[in-house]
């Protein structure tokens, strides 16, 4: 197993000093992604939702992988009304079957604008980046 971090080029820069993909690659050649929680910019969750899942979009793509390779999906909501908005937004995105997921309510996040952080794990073929 080898381990290794990065902020892909072609993705959204990170909003602080860490590295926003973990990509552990396995013995048969295939990996496992983790995605650090990702925010975004936006005046409502559905704003917000769009851009997090551009960036997830971004980050897996650098990888060789898609939304539909996630399989786990963790969400950190700061008010749990959101929800419709969020998931409305997440139907568009993840069409397929959805992940194992898990959302956290949460008093705030790291930026006070924030509304919604997301992390995922996905997985990542054999023979891709």
């Amino acid at each position: 197993m080898h381990v290794t971090l990065d902020n892909p080029t072609a993705a959204p820069r990170p909003l602080g000093p860490y590295s926003q993909v973990a990509r552990v690659q396995l013995a048969d050649g295939s990996a496992l992604l983790y995605l650090s929680g990702q925010i975004a910019e936006g005046a409502d969750i559905a704003e917000q939702t769009h851009g997090v899942f551009a960036t997830l979009t971004a980050l897996l793509q650098a990888h060789g992988a898609t939304l539909a390779d996630i399989i786990n999906i963790r969400t950190f909501l700061t008010d749990m009304d959101d929800l419709p908005g969020y998931a409305a937004v997440r139907r568009t995105y993840l069409t397929g079957t959805p992940p194992t997921s898990t959302t956290v309510s949460v008093p705030r996040l790291f930026r006070p604008e924030a509304l919604i952080e997301v992390e995922v794990v996905a997985s990542c073929a054999a023979g891709r980046p």
